[in-house]
């Protein structure tokens, strides 16, 4: 019995194996199973994800209130530079369009343009990530750390949050104090000395508590600034878990594919793509950056955005 498999009608050969089973090329597909085992992994981190922000949705804070700072831009500006990191990694899976496109063409001088284009793009989200990571572990307004681990955010009257610095300096204080640190005492003072300061839950329906309230719950608390593994200024603790290892992970993904993009650009610049008479190495990688970008997308959406 022959092992090629034929049609019931006509005899014609329809997949006789080989290296190139269904037309399939070895590299691409072996590409397209990695992917797709990687999807399974970040869909698992973001479904965990989810299960947690509802488990805890009174503590949970909101992205919003978190990401608001801006390079050279005072006030609250809120996601705006989480977008603009976006909008420099979509940017940058154009390029590599780009780039695989000349490939094709086998156009070597556009090639190595667009492939640098891709790692520019690639280099300064991951540096602007880094920033956000900055920021996210110094601080931005601080908090109360209650005896039981909750955290509640400091508020006025009318339930605005406010700063260690505009709570122990008054209105002359700044919105955020990464550059300042504050002592419990300090914070706790201000905070018996006003009838008008109160304690508020962070989430988005954060229940407001009385002045009076507030005074009880500072019996075994402490005023914490910044975020890490233990305590997190801006609610509950898992929100800084899963911000690090979420966009730590996918910042790992980011800084391989710019290791890979800048072999390839090496390669294209000594010709060894023209050498072989086929520029496929740029169409595998390429396949690697728009998972690498469309995983972000996924990401920015769910853990920032709803």
């Amino acid at each position: 019995m022959s092992s090629t498999h034929t049609t019931a009608t006509s005899g014609q050969k329809i997949w006789g194996g080989g290296n190139e089973p269904m037309k399939a090329e070895y590299g691409k597909l072996m590409m397209w199973f990695f992917l797709i085992s990687d999807a399974l992994t970040f869909s698992g981190f973001l479904t965990a994800y989810g299960f947690m922000r509802f488990d805890f949705e009174a503590t949970w804070p909101v992205a919003e209130h978190v990401f608001t700072h801006f390079p050279g831009i005072e006030g609250d500006q809120p996601l705006l530079y989480v977008a603009l990191m976006t909008f420099i990694l979509i940017m940058s899976s154009v390029t590599m369009v780009l780039a695989v496109n000349a490939g094709h063409e086998k156009k070597q001088n556009a090639v190595s343009w667009w492939m640098l284009a891709t790692i520019i793009g690639g280099a300064i989200f991951l540096g602007s990530q880094a920033w956000e990571w900055y920021h996210f572990i110094t601080g931005d307004k601080g908090a109360i750390e209650l005896a039981d681990t909750r955290v509640l955010k400091v508020a006025d009257a009318d339930g605005h949050v406010l700063s260690f610095s505009q709570l122990v300096h008054g209105e002359a204080g700044h919105a955020s104090n990464h550059d300042e640190k504050f002592t419990t005492e300090e914070v706790f003072s201000a905070i018996e000395a006003n009838p008008s300061i109160v304690l508020k839950e962070p989430g988005k329906s954060g229940k407001t508590y009385t002045h009076s309230e507030s005074l009880t719950y500072l019996k075994g608390a402490q005023a914490i600034q910044g975020a890490n593994m233990h305590r997190n200024e801006y609610g509950h603790k898992q929100f800084a878990n899963f911000f690090f290892f979420i966009t730590g992970f996918h910042g790992f993904h980011v800084f391989s594919g710019v290791v890979l993009n800048f072999i390839l650009f090496y390669n294209v610049l000594m010709g060894t793509y023209e050498r072989r008479g086929h520029y496929n190495m740029v169409e595998k990688i390429g396949l690697y950056w728009h998972f690498v970008d469309l995983v972000w997308v996924f990401v920015f959406t769910f853990f920032y955005l709803v």
